[in-house]
């Protein structure tokens, strides 16, 4: 398995290799190869701050002598008007860098400045956010990182890491009752160290897995409840899963779900809703 540098590292030098290709032609027409400058990051739209950690791992790797000055950190509220990083490197490596670390930038404070917004409703409330699978391909590691920042929770990263029953699964094997204990058996027999968790639809479901998923399954999801049902398979659960809701769930409706107790609410939009912040890097000469 892959260390979560290593899948940085990749997913830059992929990213870096998609942008430059055989080669930066508008920087190698018209700068000489060994001329040094200065860039600043502009602040130029309100948020929450992420991905300056990306950004210089980009530099490093482009320009190992880059000298990269941080002036506020991921997690930090950015105002308009500020200066996130200034950077002295080689001009070649500033202007190869620039877009990709716009991209992962805009994007990732994006996702942080929406997570937030949705971890501030639920301030006081036993109730804590996931996010979801629903991710941009090759792109997983920098959304997820940015939920994080953001003050959200990872899910599972990928199919790997969690046995995950959802209604296809469920439906495809014939029903509640053989997907848990096939799964369940499967881990053993396997010696995984892997949890399951289970998709429920209607109470008559929360019902079935609370009674053959004692010791099997360690959360139940509770998919498309209304909070007043929501609120009765909370109690019918009790305190023997842990409880997950998804499906519906936005900045408007968030604290009624979250009014139930339930200990979980998984919201897709962190990720696939979130808008880009507006960055810019500009050349500096101060």
């Amino acid at each position: 398995m892959q260390t979560t540098q290593e899948l940085l590292d990749q997913l830059i030098i992929a990213g870096l290799k998609e942008d430059i290709g055989n080669g930066d032609y508008s920087t190698l027409s018209c700068i000489d190869s060994d001329a040094m400058g200065k860039a600043v990051l502009m602040i130029k739209q309100d948020g929450v701050l992420a991905g300056m950690k990306v950004a210089e791992r980009i530099f490093q790797l482009l320009a190992p002598t880059a000298i990269f000055k941080a002036f506020k950190a991921d997690a930090d509220t950015m105002q308009k008007g500020e200066i996130a990083f200034e950077v002295h490197a080689p001009i070649h490596a500033i202007l190869s860098a620039e877009r990709l670390v716009l991209n992962c930038m805009q994007r990732m404070s994006g996702i942080a400045t929406l997570t937030k917004k949705y971890t501030e409703l639920l301030q006081g409330y036993h109730t804590q956010i996931l996010d979801t699978r629903k991710t941009t391909p090759n792109f997983r590691l920098l959304e997820k990182a940015a939920v994080k920042i953001g003050g959200g929770i990872n899910h599972r990263f990928a199919l790997y890491d969690m046995i995950m029953l959802k209604d296809n699964h469920i439906d495809y094997c014939g029903g509640l009752e053989p997907a848990i204990n096939k799964a369940f058996n499967y881990v053993s027999t396997n010696k995984l160290s892997l949890k399951i968790e289970v998709e429920t639809r209607t109470l008559a479901d929360v019902e079935k897995v609370c009674a053959i998923g004692k010791g099997k399954v360690f959360r139940i999801m509770l998919d498309n409840f209304s909070p007043t049902d929501l609120a009765t398979a909370v109690k019918i659960i009790g305190t023997d899963f842990e409880t997950e809701a998804s499906g519906g769930i936005n900045l408007k409706n968030i604290q009624d779900y979250a009014n139930t107790g339930v200990d979980y609410v998984s919201v897709g939009a962190l990720i696939h809703q979130a808008q880009s912040v507006d960055l810019s890097l500009k050349a500096s000469f101060n």
